[in-house]
């Protein structure tokens, strides 16, 4: 198995550092680009919005353990996957690391075959989810280029609001509209109406207001 430049980088936390050394050589020697890490605290304090891969992590660890790793992730800019290892089974912490969205569960006995297996479904999936981390930012910087107005106005319109009836609750002329809708689609790069409203769910917006 040959990983390719694209895959991201297995980042390795585990205070193990014989295991830190012979799972970085396995990976090493599968292709991939590694860092490891001896503590979840020093792999988080390098943690940037730009980073890809995923995260092999020890479930026992001094100071923060793999799980609270986990949540610490899940609640950064960048929630990379993570691959769990432990030394031995643990049924509840692995049944809560994969409600929490681990990629896998695997101890530190299992065949290479399962680990590399497990890193390449989780970079695979890294780089999908920032793939659409990069999108909603895109997304959200045309929004950002609206002004308060328009804003009011793109709400009535997803809601189905008529000219008319937009004009009237906003107490602004019907042309007026008109012109701030050209300007909805020309700054947000849609056709229709119809575009406008997927684009707007693409990007979470309005949601409680939606619902009415």
């Amino acid at each position: 198995m040959n990983a390719s430049p694209e895959s991201g980088t297995v980042f390795i936390v585990d205070d193990d550092a014989s295991f830190l050394k012979s799972v970085s050589r396995l990976l090493r020697a599968a292709g991939y680009s590694v860092q490891a890490f001896e503590s979840a605290e020093k792999f988080l304090a390098q943690l940037a919005p730009d980073i890809s891969g995923c995260v092999l992590a020890d479930l026992q660890m001094p100071g923060l353990d793999g799980l609270e790793l986990q949540a610490a992730l899940a609640q950064s800019v960048n929630p990379l996957p993570v691959v769990f290892l432990s030394a031995q089974g643990d049924i509840p912490k692995t049944v809560l690391a994969m409600r929490r969205g681990a990629e896998d569960f695997l101890t530190k006995l299992s065949p290479k075959e399962k680990l590399l297996d497990a890193v390449r479904r989780a970079l695979a999936r890294g780089a999908q989810e920032q793939r659409g981390r990069e999108r909603l930012r895109e997304l959200r910087g045309r929004f950002d280029m609206l002004t308060p107005r328009e804003l009011e106005v793109l709400e009535y319109v997803v809601r189905g609001r008529m000219n008319k009836e937009i004009a009237a609750d906003l107490k602004i002329n019907e042309r007026t509209v008109k012109l701030h809708r050209t300007n909805l689609t020309r700054k947000l790069q849609v056709q229709s109406a119809v575009e406008l409203t997927h684009l707007v769910e693409a990007a979470g917006l309005f949601k409680r207001d939606q619902s009415a």
